[in-house]
């Protein structure tokens, strides 16, 4: 039995138009909370806070930081700021005893790593039913 393998799983769907659930949801909101503010609040205090809550929900929508959503930064942000810190000015040097310093060298085990383009050819010989050796990226039939 043949099971496709998904691809493209980390792109989101674009559901609302050029938008995805989450983008949609948070123009949306920023958009109906501009139109609150700006019907019941006197205008002056609402253009302040209209200079406030529009780029912020359009900065959830569409602004990342490291390839990731303002959201996470902004959490990160919150919890930085509300958790206890604690700063160590001194920091002790560790003694290492004449026993630890020397580490037999045979009791290294090597360990492959498979990276990016190997793991993406990886997949795609999967995708076309080609037998590579993940590690070597060589084929794995033997010919006499």
């Amino acid at each position: 039995m043949r099971y496709q393998v998904p691809q493209f799983i980390e792109v989101e769907d674009k559901i609302i138009g050029p938008f995805t659930i989450k983008q949609f949801v948070y123009v949306a909101g920023g958009a109906f909370m501009c139109y609150i503010i700006y019907t019941y609040l006197p205008f002056y205090i609402a253009i302040i806070l209209l200079a406030v809550v529009a780029p912020l929900s359009l900065a959830l929508a569409f602004y990342k930081i490291n390839n990731k959503p303002f959201i996470d930064f902004l959490e990160s942000a919150f919890l930085f700021y509300t958790k206890n810190n604690l700063y160590l000015w001194k920091k002790e040097e560790k003694k290492v005893s004449p026993k630890e310093e020397r580490a037999p060298e045979s009791s290294q085990v090597f360990v492959p790593r498979l990276s990016e383009s190997k793991l993406k050819e990886l997949s795609w010989s999967l995708d076309i039913n080609e037998n590579l050796n993940p590690l070597t990226g060589e084929d794995g039939k033997t010919t006499k």
